[in-house]
């Protein structure tokens, strides 16, 4: 195959720009990224070789503008490997993650590149730049030196050393964890199923099928079969068996990962110290809205001490009422879904397992799509012409109320043995317009336990499931709905924590009452679901906050060779966590912090939280949840602005004001805990 010939290397021929998946091998990537890192070099080269001075123009414009079939070639191999992880797409990630990352930091330590660069940043202010080219000037400028770019000969080659080596460790880590979670499953017969509703038998059934057994019951390792079962299971052995199977993955035997982490802190805290910062957490946090660690620490401690509080008085009603039914056991882990579930189901008359089949996946996925036109004017057709990469995913090309196009969204909800766990969304080509208006392609993914064939969209979610199904289309909202110049501002490429606003922010409708009843709902089950928001957010505090303060913690420890087991065990002690709560991820498996990019920012789901939390609360103050004026600004101040602005400034701009940060305390239900 020759670079013309390559659909890797050219652009993408399908309808809307969609790659032509039909035509790309999963062993065609190393070549395709080996070559257009070539072209990317040579386009660096021609703006060093340039006799006039550095300008915005000749130098930010033009990285700006470089590296293009490179960009489309990494977002998709990085696409496929998370979602279409094949034997040939492994094997290569490792050397793809190892090439690109090298390349990255010859482009930092290049001096003439970075000189020019500089150079510009001196000259920012007297330039007559835009605001929004002023950033992007900072942002590439910090940038540069966050890549190492003012450091020694000896600290360049150490820093590469660093970085070549972090990017082989994640990608073990995040294999090991797919390989683990693959490697196991909960193997029941019909009689081993009381208590689980039957939308989780026929999935179950339907993965057994898969593997020629029948009247067998298969439950995964993955987040959503282990949520489901343990919250509906009555057969405590085979919950405690999930749990602990849950909990030990890549925790010793063949896909250990403690030794991925400790290597991984070590060099975290190096190339850290290299930069200048104290340790991984401030060199993380300096670009986000947190700044430092100490603030990011300040919003979590506020939630740690009434959460635990809240989730003390959960497990003493919880301990009651297994006391009451004659359980001779104290509270486990294992146990708190369950009773937790009867909870709801005697104070509010919340069935959840009534309300899933209110919750079909096409009915949840049509109700985002129908908020999304409400708030924004948005409408979602399918187009069955254009190819997704497996039969699950499907394409949807989404226009404005006046019929032109904002872009294509592809959704990839269904649980596959090949998936990494959990949901995210991602860009395949990013909203821009520095020389014509290029439309964004985003993707969504989730892992959603299928119901068997033919009839997918009969898949039920839990109210959990539907959330997640709305978070990740916030994301989506977010990529689409951008509307800057510049491709390295364009989106979600915005600060960490401030990224999971707008997907925190969409949760909130698919709990409005609104949305519930479009779904078919009867107004008790509505209440049902409204009443008990309250319920159970000591548990969903501490699981997340506890996370987000070890998190934290061991990314400031000065000790560059601690044993990492200890210090989150000494960690837990500390913080008094309740062992029938735990950590939402243990550290062998977290992928958000070793094979993603949350090191020392999980508290970035708590921090976006709380700017949902106040947003939300202006548009219930106007009696209208679709409130036409907000979500106006809301698009144009907060998701079209993308990073074209400092993220404070845009909630600024969005409300008039800075956040609350009482607003998180009373959505969680702390207020009085």
């Amino acid at each position: 195959m020759t670079e013309q010939s390559d659909p890797l290397l050219q652009p993408w021929p399908g309808p809307l720009g969609a790659p032509p998946f039909a035509r790309i091998g999963d062993d065609q990537f190393l070549r395709a990224v080996t070559t257009s890192i070539a072209w990317h070099k040579a386009e660096l080269d021609a703006i060093c070789e340039q006799v006039a001075p550095a300008t915005f123009e000749n130098t930010i414009a033009a990285l700006e503008r470089s590296g293009e079939p490179l960009a489309r070639v990494r977002r998709l191999f990085w696409a496929l490997s998370s979602a279409k992880g094949t034997l040939a797409i492994r094997e290569a990630e490792a050397e793809i993650s190892a090439r690109l990352s090298a390349h990255a930091v010859a482009i930092s330590h290049n001096a003439q590149l970075a000189a020019r660069v500089f150079a510009v940043h001196a000259s920012r202010h007297e330039s007559g730049l835009t605001p929004e080219q002023v950033r992007l000037v900072e942002d590439s400028h910090a940038s540069f030196l966050r890549g190492g770019a003012a450091l020694t000969r000896a600290g360049k080659y150490r820093f590469a050393a660093i970085e070549a080596r972090l990017s082989a460790l994640a990608v073990q880590f995040g294999q090991n964890v797919l390989a683990a979670t693959n490697a196991w499953v909960l193997d029941l017969e019909q009689n081993e199923l009381e208590g689980l509703p039957s939308a989780i038998c026929e999935a179950a059934a339907a993965r057994a099928t898969a593997k020629g057994l029948q009247d067998r019951y298969h439950i995964t390792l993955d987040r959503t079969d282990m949520e489901a079962f343990l919250t509906f299971s009555k057969r405590r052995d085979l919950r405690e068996a999930l749990w602990r199977a849950f909990t030990a993955r890549c925790d010793g035997d063949q896909h250990d990962n403690w030794p991925i982490i400790a290597e991984m802190l070590a060099l975290r805290r190096e190339r850290a110290v290299l930069l200048g910062y104290a340790d991984h957490a401030h060199y993380a946090l300096a670009d986000s809205m947190a700044h430092d660690p100490a603030a990011a620490s300040a919003l979590m401690r506020q939630l740690w001490a009434p959460g635990k509080r809240r989730a003390t008085q959960e497990a003493a009603e919880l301990q009651a009422l297994i006391d009451a039914e004659g359980g001779d056991f104290r509270l486990a882990p294992w146990d708190w879904r369950f009773y937790a579930e009867q909870v709801r189901r005697t104070r509010y008359a919340l069935d959840t397992a009534a309300a899933a089949e209110h919750l079909r996946l096409d009915a949840v996925r049509q109700a985002a799509f129908d908020t999304a036109g409400r708030l924004y004017g948005l409408s979602f057709y399918r187009r069955a012409d254009i190819e997704g990469y497996h039969p699950d995913v499907w394409a949807w090309e989404v226009k404005e109320s006046n019929g032109s196009t904002v872009g294509l969204l592809f959704t990839d909800y269904l649980a596959r043995p090949e998936k990494h766990g959990g949901a995210w969304m991602g860009s395949l080509r990013v909203q821009e317009a520095m020389d014509g208006d290029v439309r964004p392609i985003v993707y969504l993914v989730a892992n959603f336990a299928a119901a068997p064939p033919p009839d997918r969209g009969a898949t039920r979610l839990s109210i959990d499931e539907a959330r997640t199904l709305f978070h990740e289309f916030g994301h989506a909202l977010h990529g689409l709905l951008s509307r800057v110049t510049y491709p390295s501002q364009s989106g979600t490429a915005v600060a960490r924590d401030f990224v999971e606003f707008p997907s925190k922010f969409m949760e909130n409708w698919i709990v409005s009452p609104q949305v519930l009843a479009d779904l078919g709902m009867p107004e008790d089950l509505i209440s049902a679901i409204r009443e008990a928001e309250a319920y159970g957010q000591g548990f969903a505090t501490v699981e997340l906050i506890g996370c987000a303060l070890v998190d934290l913690a061991i990314h400031q420890n000065p000790d560059a060779q601690i044993d990492p087991r200890a210090f989150v065990e000494a960690q837990l002690d500390a913080l008094a966590m309740p062992r029938a709560v735990g950590l939402r991820h243990r550290f062998p498996y977290f992928t958000h912090i070793f094979d993603g990019g949350y090191s020392a920012a999980y508290y970035s789901y708590a921090w976006s939280e709380a700017l949902d939390a106040d947003a939300f609360e202006a548009f219930v103050a106007t009696g209208d949840i679709f409130d036409p004026g907000l979500a106006s600004r809301f698009r144009e101040e907060i998701l079209a602005a993308g990073n074209s602005r400092d993220p404070m400034a845009s909630f600024q701009a969005f409300l008039g004001r800075a956040p609350d940060g009482t607003a998180l305390m009373r959505a969680r239900h702390l207020l009085d805990a």
